[in-house]
């Protein structure tokens, strides 16, 4: 078994405490706060962990305050409502006493519906053409940016393609439209809910990046401050987590110190899987 499975399992796997109570750790990494995508993707299991015969299709969250990586989070599932066709749940997590984060998760019984259809999948290059390898062989690459060298040199439990990569050295991305390839490093187990907790967690990588493109500058510039502040994703049709996605942002506008980034995330025939919308807090250090 790869070390990223065992990451990414061990991640999303909660130990539970008492009725409606669980607890998550997080990895060992130098990063000073909890990644706002494990604690989504935590909550998400917790909520999961309370219904039975139907799935999550919706998730709307708001981050409270930064999480403390050196302990563990406390996640507590309050059951609001089983109805014919639907469930929701809220999930607080805590540290300290305190919350941290909340999230509203909605699940949906499988049934036909009359109408159906999509927004088209970008055209761009595939995630073979984009691999770690072809990347460190563009004449660029040895100045790109610490952290994206870092990022392909290590063992991720997400893996990241990103299309547009040119922007990593000052590229200005005219409309804000940014592409990445993404999927779980090693193959999942065939359980429906642990895929889409997967992604909620895969999903809250580079979004916010999608701001900054229109700038030719990324979040992780020292000059700058960034925190996500909500987060909400809906869940279209089957997919697994395992096998490339194409994650498509935008960011249609930013203001007052905010960011608001968009992402389309589409199976590789095409199918549109899941959307995401978050607003981030993006400020320059004085």
């Amino acid at each position: 078994m790869s070390k990223s499975l065992v990451d990414l399992i061990s991640i999303l796997d909660l130990e539970p405490l008492e009725e409606n109570l669980f607890r998550g750790n997080s990895p060992k990494t130098s990063w000073q706060r909890v990644f706002g995508g494990q604690v989504i993707g935590q909550a998400m299991v917790a909520a999961c962990r309370t219904v039975e015969g139907r799935l999550p299709h919706s998730l709307h969250c708001y981050f409270i305050l930064p999480g403390d990586p050196a302990i563990p989070i406390v996640y507590e599932v309050e059951r609001l409502r089983d109805g014919k066709s639907y469930s929701t749940r809220r999930v607080t997590a805590i540290q300290h006493g305190r919350a941290i984060f909340s999230t509203m998760v909605s699940f949906h019984v499988d049934e036909e519906g009359a109408f159906d259809h999509q927004d088209p999948m970008p055209d761009v290059p595939p995630p073979e053409s984009l691999s770690p390898e072809e990347f460190a062989r563009q004449p660029t690459f040895k100045e790109m940016p610490e952290f994206i060298r870092r990022y392909y040199e290590s063992d991720p439990p997400i893996e990241l393609r990103p299309v547009e990569f040119s922007r990593y050295l000052g590229e200005k991305i005219g409309d804000g439209r940014t592409h990445v390839w993404i999927r779980a490093a090693a193959k999942l187990p065939d359980d429906p809910a642990l895929h889409m907790c997967a992604l909620a967690y895969a999903s809250d990588f580079a979004l916010l990046d999608a701001v900054m493109a229109r700038y030719g500058r990324t979040l992780f510039d020292k000059r700058m401050m960034a925190a996500s502040l909500d987060h909400a994703m809906w869940f279209h049709r089957p997919f697994r987590a395992d096998e490339w996605l194409l994650y498509a942002q935008d960011s249609p506008s930013a203001q007052s110190g905010r960011g608001l980034a968009r992402g389309l995330i589409f199976k590789r025939d095409g199918m549109l899987v899941a959307s995401v919308a978050q607003e981030g807090s993006l400020r320059e250090r004085r």
